[in-house]
């Protein structure tokens, strides 16, 4: 059996930076693994139309995780805020203050808007900033009509929550709570995406995941530890042709323009025994 331990996927901690990510940054790490997207990229001068068809505004390079890419998503998450200059506002009214948002900054032009995207560890807060608007500028929230808007509402308060607590200090240390079994999974589920993209068989992700001494203790055709590593690697392949939309909030399409080419299929159980 070959060592598959110095290879990229099998660190664990390599992918610790997955924990406490939302829904868009999730879906990068999804699609970026995509080998369409990734060829769509390289030809991205031949192809500048191919970002739509993965729900982009425009493609974003592959090689860039959640920490320093920027996809923009088309349409909008609903966590993403809207500032307008406020036409009227009243004698107390809060002022944008650039500088006041905690974390490091990015400001992104998405070839429509201009973009801004503040992140520190455990949040993410993005804005869309309407022309007009400047530092020090009483400003208005907006929020796009549709048929449920209680739920857009509710994702609106949550990030208007990050904003007010974002005006206050920021702690040098920052605790971060203990992640819930939701995040592990999608950390498991990339690992393990990233090990049957390299080719590594179902017990080789095992160990990768698990550890050789899990493997061995608990690995024979009708184990927990066998069915759990299948449906992780089913679920990443999913997630990666098409299932990202979903984390995107993006309009779910029945047959994806780039999914063209076939799921995994077959990932082997082990590698061949030689005698």
């Amino acid at each position: 059996m070959a060592d598959r331990s110095a290879e990229p996927w099998y660190a664990t901690a390599a992918y610790l930076y997955v924990l406490h990510l939302d829904g868009p940054a999730l879906a990068w790490e999804y699609l970026r693994r995509h080998p369409d997207y990734r060829h769509d990229w390289l030809r991205r001068r031949r192809q500048p139309d191919a970002a739509g068809h993965w729900g982009l505004r425009l493609l974003e390079d592959p090689a860039l995780d959640a920490r320093d890419a920027h996809p923009a998503w088309f349409p909008d998450h609903d966590a993403v805020v809207q500032l307008y200059p406020d036409a009227d506002p009243p004698p107390d009214a809060l002022c944008f203050e650039f500088w006041k948002l905690p974390g490091h900054k990015h400001l992104i032009h998405d070839g429509k808007r201009l973009v801004l995207v503040a992140r520190w560890p455990g949040c993410c807060l993005r804005f869309v900033l309407a022309p007009g608007l400047a530092d020090g500028m009483a400003y208005a929230y907006a929020i796009r009509a549709c048929a449920a808007p209680c739920e857009r509402y509710a994702a609106l308060a949550s990030e208007l929550n990050k904003i007010a607590v974002a005006a206050g200090a920021v702690p040098a240390a920052t605790v971060r709570p203990r992640p819930p079994l939701s995040e592990l999974l999608e950390l498991h589920t990339l690992q393990a995406l990233d090990a049957t993209l390299a080719g590594a068989s179902l017990r080789e992700v095992a160990e990768g995941l698990f550890g050789v001494d899990a493997v061995t203790a608990d690995w024979h055709a009708d184990s927990a530890l066998r069915a759990r590593v299948r449906r992780l690697v089913r679920r990443g392949d999913g997630l990666m042709r098409g299932g990202y939309r979903r984390l995107a909030q993006l309009p779910v399409v029945t047959s994806h323009e780039g999914d063209v080419s076939q799921p995994l299929q077959n990932v082997p159980e082990q590698e061949p025994q030689v005698s």
